[in-house]
């Protein structure tokens, strides 16, 4: 039995006495004992691939900073990769896909659904690893990137400030786009699936790129799909939806079917919540920029969060932490979070 249910309480909308925390990226670089394992290998996608090291980091914060949940170690670009499209991460310079769809036929090419996500063993493998080496202590979240976010890789090829060639594509090519997203969809879904049955408790999606889109754009190519990912997994476990940079869908957003929707800095949580609901369960938001202040100024920012927000809450930041943030402001700030309990 589940030790520390405070986010599956949350989420179920059970009374709890403070909001539960985990934070976006909290298996990397802030940690020494990450860094350490890091150092010892080839690259970024040997920890990815070896889940018994992708257990031990997904672990690590459990153990460092006492969040209330341990989030799989894996990369969203996994669905592209096991769909037939490989990539590349450079050091220093992020995700490289050495081939990139440029046609119908290379749409045609891809795999997708459950043949595809299955070959993706050494990620079920870590979730194994990790649930056995959690032991009951916190739940464990798996994901996935977005339809949207995923085809932005696919395009461009590379990180982009603009993704342009991602947006002429829905511009000038409707119709392959919605082909290209519907094959990324199955896969997504199937993927998902496949992680409850590894020992998933709760999944999130990432729509990271959501905000280079507008409300049209997001309306037609994304909150279908994400709507459909969404209906697929309801009543098997909780979910949360992080569309980042998508304020102007935020209405659209909340009636997609997830259990959670989070919350980037940029948005003020009293305005979110007036906007959708005191029922709704919303997670964010704090700037992770907030991290490189004081410790008095971190402990401010969390009351405030948490006075804006009100119950039905998940704390954390409003994106990933950054990797040069200093530990013990990040450990100060679970600290906080833990330590605020409601009236």
């Amino acid at each position: 039995m589940l030790q520390n249910t405070i986010l599956l309480d949350v989420l179920n909308h059970k009374p709890v006495s403070r909001p539960p925390i985990w934070i976006m990226r909290q298996a990397g670089r802030i940690l020494p004992e990450y860094r350490a394992i890091r150092g010892s290998l080839s690259g970024f996608k040997e920890l990815v691939q070896t889940p018994s090291l992708a257990a031990e980091v997904t672990v690590q914060p459990v153990d460092r900073l006492g969040v209330d949940a341990a989030i799989i170690f894996s990369d969203i670009l996994v669905i592209p990769e096991c769909m037939g499209l490989d990539y590349n991460l450079v050091e220093k310079v992020g995700p490289i896909f050495p081939k990139t769809i440029e046609s119908e036929a290379d749409i045609d090419k891809l795999g997708f659904g459950e043949s595809a996500a299955s070959s993706l063993e050494y990620v079920f493998d870590a979730l194994s690893h990790t649930k056995k080496a959690l032991d009951n202590r916190v739940p464990l979240i798996g994901f996935s990137g977005a339809p949207w976010t995923l085809m932005c890789y696919m395009i461009e090829g590379k990180g982009s400030k603009t993704f342009s060639k991602a947006k002429a594509m829905l511009y000038k090519e409707p119709q392959l786009s919605h082909k290209l997203l519907s094959k990324l969809t199955d896969t997504i879904i199937a993927y998902l699936k496949l992680k409850v049955a590894a020992g998933a408790d709760v999944l999130q999606i990432f729509d990271s790129w959501a905000g280079v889109l507008n409300k049209e754009l997001y309306n037609e190519f994304c909150i279908p799909y994400l709507q459909r990912i969404l209906k697929e997994l309801d009543d098997i476990v909780p979910t949360i939806l992080f569309s980042k940079g998508a304020y102007f869908a935020l209405s659209d957003l909340n009636k997609c079917g997830s259990t959670a929707l989070g919350v980037d800095w940029t948005l003020s949580m009293k305005h979110v919540r007036q906007a959708i609901g005191d029922y709704k369960i919303l997670q964010g938001n704090m700037d992770p920029c907030v991290l490189y202040g004081s410790k008095e100024s971190i402990a401010l920012q969390v009351k405030k969060v948490i006075a804006d927000v009100g119950k039905n809450h998940i704390f954390n930041l409003g994106h990933g932490v950054y990797p040069d943030t200093p530990l013990e402001n990040v450990m100060h700030f679970v600290d906080s979070v833990k330590s605020n309990t409601y009236e």
